[in-house]
């Protein structure tokens, strides 16, 4: 009876063993290099809420880019690849759901642009610079002064052949970026993108209502 039970203990452990590994392994295939939303310090995506924002990194040496002095209005022509097909798949996204699709602004580009290169170049991920910019900052100093609702999704990711749609993709498995990309009460967006020597791939997303 001792002999069979010892068995009967030492077949479970190997499964148990066994079982751990191939779930390691699944989950080293499904995630290759980018992070979902659960507590990494390189997370694919964040959300900005009136209640809740991420704590900035600590910043490496330059200068603060998230208030540009000098920069053009890029029209959705003038979109760079990640920026046109997270804006067209944005827009995929909400017609499938019945959602007027949403306009291209100028001015929202180029604050998202700039919001996505300073989080390359000073090698943090956050809605707050480290010198302290915020959202409602950062569309201040683009000139939009006066608007109803503005909203913002961040992403990083690297290694994808279609950064931009991966990000939008990610943003709808998230609550959060979700009710951004499918809310009434926005009329219109842009995306700002920017890669990083490295090849990672910061893409801001800027939803507002005037």
């Amino acid at each position: 009876m001792t002999i069979k039970n010892d068995i009967t203990r030492s077949v479970t452990s190997v499964y148990k063993i066994l079982s751990i590994l191939v779930f390691l392994f699944t989950a080293a295939l499904i995630c290759p290099t980018a992070y979902a939303q659960n507590g990494e310090t390189r997370p694919v995506a964040r959300l900005i809420t009136s209640a809740h924002y991420s704590s900035p990194r600590r910043a490496k040496s330059g200068p603060d880019l998230s208030v540009p002095a000098t920069a053009l209005l890029p029209s959705v022509e003038d979109a760079n690849a990640p920026e046109r097909r997270a804006f067209d798949k944005t827009n995929q996204v909400r017609m499938q759901n019945g959602l007027s699709p949403l306009v291209w602004d100028a001015d929202l580009c180029r604050m998202a642009r700039a919001n996505s290169e300073n989080m390359a170049r000073l090698g943090y991920f956050s809605h707050v610079s480290p010198g302290g910019s915020r959202l409602r900052d950062r569309a201040r100093a683009v000139g939009i002064l006066r608007y109803s609702v503005l909203g913002e999704n961040i992403a990083y990711n690297q290694g994808y052949d279609d950064p931009g749609s991966f990000a939008v993709e990610r943003w709808m498995v998230s609550p959060g970026h979700r009710a951004n990309i499918l809310s009434v009460e926005f009329q219109a967006s842009a995306i700002g993108a920017f890669v990083a020597a490295d090849g990672s791939v910061y893409l801001t997303q800027v939803f507002l209502t005037r």
